[in-house]
């Protein structure tokens, strides 16, 4: 059976919809879709825009908003001039307000992982100095991987660290290890405390390339200054693929937000 036969299949299990009903036709069809997605089903192809048209018996654009909420969701994507699909769940999920590790985040979702050093060395930079708090002449240590997790391309990973506290980090294989554990093992250094920024970006061609991503994916990017007992030791920029990789919060309405907290030593 190919593709549009699944369709097919599929439109016809799925039941008309209430137009006596409050609630408006793009919501009936996007929560009857939502309910069957996760009842297991489309899981060979799921139905193209001109198909739920038709079997809704609704306009295009009344499907567009339906599946337009479904994107929103996370539960669907749809890439310019091709039919909708589900998405992949991600594999990796990281609580909001954590002194994390990247490392210990893939470990814990039982994936095997490795890195792929692009830059190791000994540099300048005005600006990296300035965010650490010290003379913009001072020498820093930059170390730029390529983090792989499952065999897959997970994120891009640049840190730069006071060259004077870091220097003995120049001879750590860094295929499989991390970057919190080395600096404690090998330089005494223990992050105590930081502040961390993320934002969505449409990422470059070449960071594209790199993260095995198509042009129509976005990516996370995170910006971190990792602070050790009040002395800024630490500035991280990774760009990591938002289909792999997510944040999470709990919270109530008594108590807001409920951060949870992982120590790690690893990164």
């Amino acid at each position: 059976m190919n593709d549009q036969d699944s369709q097919r299949k599929a439109i016809r299990k799925m039941p008309a919809i209430d137009r006596s009903g409050r609630a408006p036709l793009w919501r009936q069809i996007r929560e009857d879709l939502s309910q069957r997605i996760a009842e297991g089903e489309f899981t060979g192809a799921f139905p193209a825009e001109s198909e739920l048209q038709q079997h809704y018996g609704v306009s295009r654009q009344t499907v567009r908003q339906a599946l337009r909420q479904l994107r929103e969701d996370g539960i669907v994507t749809a890439e310019r001039g091709r039919s909708p699909h589900l998405a992949t769940p991600t594999e990796i999920e990281q609580p909001v307000g954590a002194l994390y590790s990247l490392f210990e985040s893939v470990r814990a979702a039982g994936i095997s992982q490795h890195s792929v050093v692009r830059a190791l060395a000994i540099t300048t930079d005005a600006h990296i100095a300035d965010r650490l708090g010290l003379d913009l002449d001072s020498s820093l240590l930059h170390l730029a991987r390529l983090r792989l997790a499952g065999d897959e391309p997970l994120a891009l990973d640049d840190v730069w660290l006071p060259a004077d506290v870091a220097r003995p980090l120049l001879h750590v294989d860094w295929h499989n290890t991390s970057l919190y554990d080395e600096l404690d093992h090998r330089c005494g250094i223990r992050l105590t405390s930081g502040q961390e920024q993320l934002r969505a970006a449409v990422p470059a061609a070449h960071v594209r390339e790199l993260l095995h991503i198509p042009p129509s994916e976005a990516v996370f990017c995170i910006d971190r200054l990792g602070i050790s007992h009040n002395q800024p030791t630490e500035w991280r920029q990774t760009i990591v693929r938002a289909d792999r990789f997510s944040m999470m919060a709990d919270f109530d309405a008594r108590t807001g937000y409920r951060i949870a907290v992982h120590r790690s030593t690893e990164a």
